[in-house]
């Protein structure tokens, strides 16, 4: 693939990274929810928006460690990648597991905007997947369940 090619998907995987363009973006979906709605599974509701957050948290952190670092261990599925309980212990809480999931986000778009990776080479320890993949793969979890957020905000009365 040419460099203008490549340099034009890697735009592309960032814009769907950072989210946006088609739906709501992350920041919109956690700024300003009610600290004791958190915690509140809406009627018919699996999930509240604690846990949403952090499954969001600990699957793009498994994903980003997969993707840099070959003695990387995934949690256990499923029960690694959600919480313990269904709100957070207080505020900070859930003002550190914001700032981790951001932290992530802007580490995979690091990986993907730095020249030097090659979005198309197989991960060594891998079983196949690449870093276009887990890219991907990214952006199209934290969609789904960041469209997950705005329905339970919804249908908790939280969303304008």
């Amino acid at each position: 693939m040419a460099t203008e090619e490549t340099a034009a998907l890697r735009e592309h995987v960032l814009n769907l990274l950072k989210g946006g363009q088609a739906h709501a973006t992350f920041d919109a979906a956690v700024r300003n929810l009610p600290a004791e709605l958190r915690g509140k599974r809406p009627r018919g509701a699996e999930h509240s928006a604690w846990e949403v957050l952090e499954h969001m948290r600990i699957a793009q952190r498994d994903i980003l460690e997969f993707s840099r670092n070959p003695a990387h261990v995934s949690p256990k599925w499923p029960e690694g990648y959600w919480p313990a309980t269904k709100a957070p212990a207080d505020e900070k809480a859930w003002d550190k597991s914001v700032r981790a999931f951001r932290r992530d986000l802007k580490a995979m778009c690091e990986l993907v905007a730095n020249e030097s990776t090659d979005l198309f080479a197989r991960i060594p320890h891998g079983t196949g997947q690449t870093i276009l993949r887990e890219a991907l793969l990214t952006a199209d979890h934290n969609a789904y369940h960041v469209g997950e957020l705005v329905l339970l905000r919804r249908l908790l009365g939280a969303w304008k």
